[in-house]
């Protein structure tokens, strides 16, 4: 077929086919036209003071049944309740491709959609409140989909709220909103690599509406600065927050400065807790409680926490975890208001129920640096090959009526003032220092092989 020169010009700008053949077309040409649609052809205009929502609707809708993405160059969008239907992409210049939500609803929605997408775009609320049960970017029912690369902003609610969703949400930074990420009901989800900053109350939260399998990765993100401007003794103020979803990994993840916890699990089973770095919190760093069986805490680094990990409730089901490999240091004497003063603090490890404590090292801890039990509540506790610095007791252990099995053997403990490995009633300290002296009166209790200094 011959080109002339009107269509050749024709297919460098926009990237279409001609006839059978797709045009050559110089560097910068196939950048823009790897971009999908121009958005500008189909009426809509960047810049207008006016909604853009109906003609972004339009093509949206036009660039989907073409099978293209719809692209947005750079400028300012003013629009709300966009749509994307099936296979509807919308793709805009990084940093500089603008929308700003223009009326109280979702900015882009998505329901029972296959493969949604939306990438290099800035998505601004403009603190416009969206009420409860609604995200700024809300997708339900929908597979595949993926936002990436994009900056979320300014959140009146949720920033991105997904439910009964599959896919990834990869590369992106949302800073001022209430929760920054809420999945509900996952279906094969991937949380990575995003930046988050400033949450109101949650950074990411994976929950399930009732207690089930959910397997969502939550991986290599960056989150600072959460607050609990809801208040409450800890369902706000989390980095990440993981309610009944079971199988959920946690891995990679730098956090800092929450005002709760990094990572809560809350009636979560089989979590894994792996390789994160989390400082600054202002309860519970690590924490699996609840009504949960199975959690594996590894690798961590907590420096400055009111308790380092916690792995408790079995009174309410709380059971079955792996301590491991866990670098603990300056927990502090303080908790957050709102919490029960009788809560433990300044302790780094804290476990109740068929748990392995091994390897972890443990510095500056002003109460005890591992504590074993709660009254009743202790049954098969392993405390092995921990090193435990400069703490007020080194370790605790129920002796109160009713507290099954500890082992406690082959530890190095240094500078513990109040005593290396001692026994309680509840809060009381009751026997001597058990490290040394003869534990044979407490037949529950295996102890052998520690170190003190």
């Amino acid at each position: 077929m011959a080109i002339d020169r009107r269509h050749f010009i024709s297919a460098a700008v926009t990237g279409v086919v001609v006839g059978p053949t797709i045009v050559a077309t110089p560097a910068r040409a196939i950048a823009l036209s790897a971009l999908g649609i121009d958005a500008a052809q189909l009426g809509v205009r960047a810049g207008a003071a006016d909604d853009q929502s109906q003609a972004l609707q339009r093509a949206i809708d036009q660039a989907a049944k073409s099978g293209a993405p719809l692209a947005l160059g750079p400028g300012l969008y003013r629009a709300g309740d966009l749509r994307l239907p099936a296979g509807g992409q919308l793709v805009g210049v990084r940093g500089a491709t603008r929308l700003v939500l223009s009326r109280g609803a979702p900015l882009i929605s998505a329901s029972h959609t296959e493969q949604p997408s939306l990438s290099g775009l800035v998505l601004d609320g403009a603190g416009i409140p969206l009420g409860a049960g609604r995200g700024l970017i809300h997708f339900s029912g929908a597979r595949k989909i993926k936002i990436s690369d994009c900056e979320i902003a300014r959140a009146g609610g949720t920033a991105i709220l997904l439910e009964q969703c599959g896919g990834e949400i990869a590369g992106n930074t949302i800073s001022d909103a209430d929760i920054a990420v809420h999945s509900l009901d996952a279906r094969g989800l991937i949380i990575s690599n995003n930046d988050i900053a400033k949450a109101g109350n949650n950074g990411i939260q994976v929950w399930q509406s009732d207690k089930r399998d959910d397997g969502t990765l939550v991986v290599d993100n960056r989150i600072e600065d959460t607050a609990a401007r809801g208040g409450g003794s800890g369902q706000n103020g989390n980095a990440i927050n993981i309610f009944r979803a079971g199988n959920v990994v946690v891995r990679g993840n730098r956090i800092r400065n929450a005002a709760f916890s990094a990572v809560r699990g809350n009636a979560a089973s089989n979590i894994v807790i792996a390789g994160n770095s989390c400082s600054g919190l202002g309860e519970v760093a690590i924490y699996s409680e609840f009504d949960f069986e199975g959690a594996v805490i590894a690798n961590n680094t907590i420096d400055g926490a009111a308790l380092g990990v916690a792995v408790t409730n079995f009174k309410q089901g709380g059971r079955l975890a792996v301590v491991q490999g866990n670098l603990i240091r300056n927990v502090t004497r303080s908790r957050p208001p709102g919490t029960d003063p009788n809560d433990s603090f300044g302790v780094g490890i804290g476990v109740e129920a068929d748990t392995a404590v091994t390897g972890n090292v443990i510095e500056n801890a002003p109460n005890a640096g591992i504590a074993i039990g709660w009254g009743e509540y202790q049954r098969d506790v392993s405390v092995t090959d921990n090193i435990v610095r400069q703490c007020g007791y080194g370790i605790t252990v129920s002796i109160a009526p009713g507290a099954g099995a500890a082992l406690i053997a082959n530890n190095l403990i240094t500078g513990a003032g109040r005593g290396a490995i001692v026994g309680m009633e509840w809060k009381k300290a009751v026997t001597e220092d058990l490290v040394r002296g003869d534990s044979s009166q407490y037949p529950k209790l295996t102890i052998h092989g520690n170190l003190a200094r």
